[in-house]
């Protein structure tokens, strides 16, 4: 194996055991649609796309990832969810 190869390898390796939290985003019966939809492309940097679709998924399973990434860059994020309303947590 090559010195390039090894150091890919390892590169890989990294990456795969960095853990990712996630924001997960529960359903509930007072927020509607339209403000979820807004919070989500206001704290999650969501396209409207990806905004709907996570309420639907959202409703129809209970919850939903809606954001994934290191935690200093979630925990605000989350913060501003459940300031708006929203049920969520960071695991």
């Amino acid at each position: 194996m090559s010195t390039k190869e090894k150091i890919l390898e390892d590169l890989l390796l990294e990456e795969e055991t960095k853990r990712q939290n996630e924001i997960v985003l529960f359903n509930d019966d007072v927020n509607t649609f339209d403000h979820v939809i807004e919070t989500l492309i206001g704290v999650c940097d969501h396209t409207p796309e990806q905004a709907e679709q996570c309420s639907i998924i959202v409703h129809h399973n209970g919850k939903c990832t809606v954001k994934t990434g290191d935690y200093e860059d979630l925990k605000p994020r989350c913060t501003k969810l459940l300031q708006a309303g929203l049920s969520a947590e960071i695991v």
